[in-house]
C-alpha cells in the first residue's frame, strides 16, 4: 500500500493529469472492445447469409437465426459508435493518449437518381497566409450528406369550367374526375399509402390517424376505414385475375394460418388460407402468383369450396381437411398429394436439437432428450436436400433425371432405415409418431420422384403467409368476417407484388388511378407480371 502510494504524484494537477489519461486509456480499451465484438458479429452474419445462399435454409430456425444476429449486429455497431465518440472526446483532454481510431464501413456511393442540392461555402476573398487577393481556382472537393424531407401533403383542386350556350341556352360542364370512393376526396397515391401501410407494413388505421395528426392533417379512424372498404371493391376484378391465374396452375402450394376475430364477448380464431402458383423452382415460364381465403374456422369444407374446380399436385403439410381433395371419385378429379420434407424434418430436428437442449440447460430450463435416431435422421434428409439444391431452377425433365439417380436410392434407403426403426420403438414414442408421419404418407414423399415439377418442400405457402404472422401482432385482430376478407383481397395483391419484385405501394397508386378508365378485357394488363407504370410515375413526378 506504502509503495503504490509513493508512486503517486503529490501535485493535484499531476493527479488530474494521471486519472484523465488512466480514464482515456480505459476509454479506448472499450472502444477496440466494442469494435471487435461488432467486426465478429458482423462476420458471423456474413457467413450465416453466404451459407443461406449456397446450401438454402434447412429450416425456419434458420431464418429466425438471422434475423436475431442482425438484431444483435445494429445494437453492437451502435455501442461501437458510441464507445469510439467517448474514447476520442477523453483523449482530447490528455496529451498522452492517441485517440482509438475505429475502421469505418465502406460506404456505397449514393443513388444517382436522388435530387442533388449543391450548397457552396463562400471561398475567402484573399490568401489565408500572405493576404494577398491573386487568387485562381484549383479544384473543389464535395462532400455528400444524405436529407430527407418530411412528408408533403397537397389538395389538388381539380376546375370544372361551366359554359352556357348563347345559342340554345344550354349548359355545358366536363365530367367529374374518378374517384376510386364515389364522392371521394382521396388520390389514389393516398389510398395507396393507406392500404399498403395497413397490410403491407401492418399499421392499423388508428396509428396511421396519430401519425397523420401530427403532420397537421386530421382524419378520422373511420373516414379511413370508408376509404379502405371501398378501393377493395374497386382492386376486386384484380383479385379474380390473380385467383385465376393460380387455378389455372398444375401445381400449387397451399397452407393456412390463424387470424383472431372479434365475436360477441370474446375473440375467435378463424383462419386466413393461401394458395401459391410458383413455377420458378422447375424453369416455368408463368409468373409467381398467391391468392388469399379467409374462413371462420378450420373445417375441410373450406379448402374443399377453394379448390373445387382445380385438379392438379398440391404441396400442403398433413392438414386433414385436405382428404377429400385426394378421392379418386372427386370431379373434376383428383388431386395429387406431394408431402413436405420441411415438416417432417422438424419433427426429427426437435427432438434432435442439441445446440437448443443446451440452451435451455444454461438458462434452468427443463430440456427435452436428445435421441441420436432423430439425429441421423436428420442427417438423411439434409443429404436430399443437398441434392435438391444443386438443381433448383432446372427443367422438370432435368430434375427428375438427377432425382433418379441420386434421390431415389437415398429414399429406398431412407425407407428401410424408418421401417426398421418403427419396429424398435413403442407407438406413443415421439420418435414413433415423427417415423409415422412419413411412413403413413409414403406415397406422397415420394411424388417428387415421379415429376420433376414437384418440389421438396412446402415453403414457398409458408413464405406468402409470413406476412400475417408479423401482422397480428401489431394489429392483434380482424374487426370482423367482412374484415378478414378484406384482409385476403390486399394480401393477395400485396404478395403477387412481392413474388414479382414489384413495388406494392406504386404499383396499387398506379392501378388506382387507371383502373375506372380500363377496358374489362385489357385489364389483365395491370397485372403486377404485366404492369408498366404511367409515363408521369415513371419519372418519378
Amino acid at each position: 500500500m506504502d509503495t503504490a502510494t509513493a508512486a503517486l504524484p503529490d501535485n493535484v494537477e499531476a493527479l488530474r493529469a494521471m486519472v484523465g489519461q488512466l480514464s482515456a486509456e480505459l476509454a479506448n480499451e472499450r472502444a477496440k472492445a466494442s469494435a471487435t465484438d461488432a467486426l465478429i458479429a458482423h462476420l458471423k452474419l456474413q457467413i450465416a447469409r453466404l451459407k443461406r445462399e449456397q446450401y438454402g435454409a434447412s429450416a425456419e430456425r434458420t431464418r429466425r437465426l438471422l434475423d436475431q444476429m442482425e438484431l444483435q449486429l445494429e445494437e453492437l455497431e451502435a455501442d461501437a459508435s458510441q464507445d469510439a465518440l467517448v474514447a476520442e472526446a477523453a483523449a482530447q483532454k490528455t496529451a498522452s493518449v492517441r485517440s482509438f481510431q475505429r475502421r469505418q464501413p465502406a460506404r456505397k456511393p449514393f443513388p444517382e437518381h436522388l435530387p442533388r442540392e449543391r450548397v457552396v461555402v463562400p471561398s475567402p476573398c484573399a490568401c489565408l497566409a500572405c493576404g494577398s487577393d491573386r487568387l485562381s481556382k484549383l479544384g473543389e472537393d464535395v462532400t455528400e450528406t444524405l436529407e430527407v424531407i418530411p412528408r408533403s401533403w397537397k389538395v389538388i383542386q381539380t376546375v370544372r369550367e361551366r359554359f352556357a350556350c348563347r345559342a340554345c341556352e344550354r349548359v355545358s360542364q366536363p365530367p367529374a374526375p374518378f374517384h376510386v370512393v364515389p364522392r371521394g376526396w382521396a388520390g389514389p397515391s393516398f389510398l395507396a399509402m393507406l392500404l399498403f401501410e395497413k397490410y403491407g407494413q401492418h399499421q392499423p388505421l388508428n396509428r396511421q390517424a396519430e401519425r397523420f395528426a401530427r403532420e397537421g392533417v386530421p382524419l378520422s379512424v373511420s373516414t379511413l376505414a370508408d376509404q379502405v372498404g371501398a378501393a377493395a371493391v374497386a382492386l376486386m376484378p384484380l383479385h379474380r385475375l390473380i385467383e385465376a391465374h393460380v387455378l389455372a396452375a398444375q401445381r400449387l402450394h397451399g397452407d393456412d394460418t390463424t387470424v383472431p376475430v372479434m365475436a360477441k364477448g370474446k375473440t375467435d380464431i378463424a383462419r386466413l388460407w393461401v394458395y401459391v402458383r410458383d413455377d420458378r423452382p422447375f424453369a416455368g415460364a408463368d409468373p409467381p402468383a398467391a391468392f388469399f381465403r379467409y374462413s371462420r374456422d378450420r373445417r375441410g369444407m373450406h379448402p374443399s369450396a377453394h379448390l373445387a374446380a382445380w385438379a392438379g399436385i398440391l404441396q400442403a403439410d398433413a392438414y386433414g381437411g385436405y382428404g377429400d381433395l385426394y378421392r379418386e371419385d372427386r370431379r373434376p378429379g383428383p388431386v395429387r398429394e406431394a408431402g413436405c420434407f420441411a415438416h417432417a424434418r422438424r419433427k426429427f430436428f426437435e427432438l434432435a436439437d442439441i445446440e437448443g437442449a443446451a440452451r435451455k440447460k444454461s438458462r434452468g430450463e427443463r430440456t427435452a432428450m436428445v435421441y441420436p435416431i432423430a439425429l441421423e435422421a436428420v442427417q438423411k434428409l439434409d443429404a436430399l436436400f443437398e441434392i435438391e439444391r444443386t438443381m433448383n431452377g432446372l427443367l422438370a425433365a432435368e430434375r427428375l433425371a438427377v432425382r433418379g439417380e441420386h434421390s431415389a436410392p437415398l429414399m429406398d434407403e431412407l425407407h428401410a432405415w424408418l421401417t426398421a426403426q418403427a419396429a424398435k420403438l413403442s407407438r406413443g414414442h415421439d420418435l414413433a409418431k415423427a417415423i409415422a408421419y412419413m411412413l403413413r404418407r409414403w406415397k406422397a414423399f415420394t411424388a417428387f420422384l415421379d415429376d420433376g415439377r414437384i418440389c421438396l418442400t412446402n415453403n414457398a405457402a409458408e413464405r406468402a403467409l409470413r406476412c400475417v404472422p408479423l401482422g397480428r401482432k401489431a394489429w392483434l385482430f380482424c374487426g370482423s368476417d367482412k374484415g378478414g376478407e378484406r384482409a385476403a383481397v390486399l394480401y393477395t395483391l400485396i404478395q403477387t407484388a412481392r413474388l414479382n419484385d414489384v413495388d406494392p405501394q406504386a404499383w396499387l397508386a398506379d392501378v388506382l388511378a387507371r383502373i375506372a378508365d380500363y377496358p374489362a378485357s385489357r385489364l389483365g394488363e395491370l397485372l403486377p407480371w404485366n404492369w408498366s407504370p404511367a409515363p408521369a410515375l415513371a419519372r418519378g413526378a
